[in-house]
């Protein structure tokens, strides 16, 4: 009797990796045809996108409001530091005190979007919000958001990751802030060039976290999580969750449309 290896993609992986393939292809090309707006249909299933509360590049709002786009650019920027510092593979969560550290970062997230949430209601607030607040403690929270999952997905995806910490010195945690730095600085320039570039990472960034979630758990459901020793042995629960964090952002934006036109109400 033969038996799938364990750290190889089994024989229809191939048709389901072409399958999900397909169902990218066809959700892409789908309507509406202009890559910003895709980006904004992408947001539109996971932010409010209160013009008032978001970016504007000459004239034309970022798909994500200031505090999204913080949280969104803050993960792929915190991500990207990470895995470029060698730690991309990291398997362990920060120690406790930095963990300390990221849990401030979270706490500041939250007290300054009930702040926010008080002054939109009209309510006593503690101090006025602002549109640089909402993204450097959105920023702040990718930061942390980035540092947790890395490892998090690290266990689900490979067979022998990194035992090593994501984040593992004060170092590696004055690089994480200089991304985010960066994140805060190109957001908030407003400047035109800035519009393709940050709109369309907005939309993929939203795309690939889902996506990486989806597959995460489509492994854990089939229980062949830690298995994969390369790349390609990932290529179909990738693009799988790929098709999946697709059909989700355009069910959830659908759904979102319909309750807006059926009660007159924003959702």
């Amino acid at each position: 009797m033969s038996h799938d290896s364990p750290t190889q993609p089994r024989s229809w992986d191939g048709l389901l990796a072409l399958l999900a393939l397909a169902t990218l292809v066809a959700i892409l090309f789908a309507p509406p045809h202009n890559l910003l707006a895709k980006a904004d249909r992408a947001a539109f299933a996971v932010c409010h996108r209160i013009p008032e509360r978001t970016f504007s590049l000459n004239g034309r709002p970022l798909p994500l409001c200031a505090r999204c786009s913080g949280t969104y650019l803050g993960t792929v920027a915190g991500l990207a530091v990470l895995a470029l510092r060698g730690h991309g593979r990291a398997s362990r969560l920060p120690d406790r005190r930095t963990v300390g550290i990221f849990a401030l970062f979270i706490l500041a997230w939250a007290l300054d979007g009930a702040n926010s949430y008080l002054a939109l209601l009209g309510l006593p607030h503690l101090y006025e919000p602002s549109n640089l607040l909402r993204l450097v403690t959105g920023t702040l929270q990718g930061l942390a958001i980035a540092s947790f999952l890395l490892p998090v997905a690290n266990l689900v995806l490979w067979a022998a990751p990194a035992p090593v910490r994501s984040v593992d010195s004060w170092a590696g945690l004055l690089w994480l802030l200089a991304s985010g730095a960066v994140v805060v600085a190109l957001v908030s320039s407003e400047q035109t060039w800035l519009l393709y570039p940050l709109a369309l990472l907005s939309g993929l960034t939203i795309v690939g976290l889902f996506g990486l979630l989806n597959a995460m758990l489509v492994l854990m459901l089939l229980r062949r999580e830690a298995r994969a020793r390369r790349w390609a042995a990932l290529a179909a629960p990738l693009l799988v969750g790929g098709a999946l964090a697709l059909a989700e952002l355009a069910t959830i934006g659908l759904a979102r449309d319909w309750l807006t036109a059926r009660f007159g109400l924003p959702f």
